[in-house]
């Protein structure tokens, strides 16, 4: 069977990469000069606590090509085949030293994918490759799969402030529209590997509301996930309406990684999801 592997930026939920076999790669997250592996030695719950109390913001660091090595040389003494699949190459190191990896693990196939797509943008793809597996789908097939989720997956988010994304450093257009952003909630996007900015209000409900016209508007959900950065009720509250637009969604409500709120920042709520094919 084709095994699969992610790295924990996908921000599965808990019990998820156990059920479906799905290999989690630990990403890191700095704190000065303090470095924990996300999930391993840093929880959800302790990086909020040290953020707060934080006189600067945290930063994160792809693992190294040789602790993908080691996974894959691991997963070859069950396996011929292995599918990773990694954060947005345009925005992490991630993908580029899962790929490196791959050269230097011989008598298995591993294809490392760039998922252009951030959080449970590509959760939901290690999942649909991990159930494709099951199924006995080929490495090939996985692959064709992953590729076909990609146009049709998405994040949507509105951020309590632009500051983190700022000072990550990753996204280009956030320091020329910093200055017109204060006190304004930004919706981002995460669509091909790019952050765009795609609308704005002046308070909370007023850009709840155009998240929501957002979602609509891409038609019915295949697979969706309401996901918050330290924001529970905001997030409940996402959930509801997200409910009363698709009552046969099934309820996913979950917090975002480490990874992922040292850029967003505490505070966003947002929907990862695949529209239907």
């Amino acid at each position: 069977m084709v095994r699969i592997v992610t790295d924990s930026t996908a921000d599965l939920l808990p019990g998820v990469a156990a059920d479906l076999d799905i290999t989690v790669v630990p990403c890191y997250v700095v704190f000065g000069t303090e470095t924990y592996r996300d999930g391993v030695d840093l929880t959800k719950g302790q990086f909020y606590e040290k953020l707060a109390g934080a006189s600067v913001i945290p930063t994160t660091a792809a693992p190294p090509p040789a602790v993908y090595e080691h996974v894959y040389e691991q997963l070859a003494q069950v396996t011929r085949n292995i599918v990773s699949i990694h954060l947005a190459g345009k925005l992490s190191a991630i993908h580029a030293s899962a790929a490196s990896a791959t050269k230097s693990v011989s008598g298995v196939r591993i294809v490392a994918l760039d998922s252009e797509q951030v959080t449970m943008g590509y959760g939901w793809m290690a999942i649909a490759a991990s159930e494709a597996a099951r199924r006995g789908a080929s490495l090939e097939q996985i692959v064709a799969l992953i590729e076909s989720m990609k146009s049709r997956s998405q994040v949507l988010a509105v951020l309590d402030t632009l500051d983190f994304v700022h000072r990550g450093g990753r996204v280009g257009w956030v320091r020329a529209m910093l200055g017109s952003l204060l006190k304004i909630k930004p919706i981002v996007k995460v669509h091909g590997g790019e952050v765009r900015l795609v609308d704005r209000g002046r308070t909370w409900n007023r850009s709840l509301d155009k998240l929501m016209e957002r979602v609509q508007a891409l038609g019915p959900l295949e697979r969706a996930i309401v996901l918050h950065a330290n924001a529970p009720d905001l997030a409940e509250c996402v959930a509801d309406r997200l409910q009363t637009l698709d009552p046969k969604w099934d309820r996913l409500v979950g917090q975002a990684g480490v990874t992922i709120a040292s850029h967003a920042g505490p505070g966003a709520v947002g929907i990862a999801c695949v529209t239907s094919g």
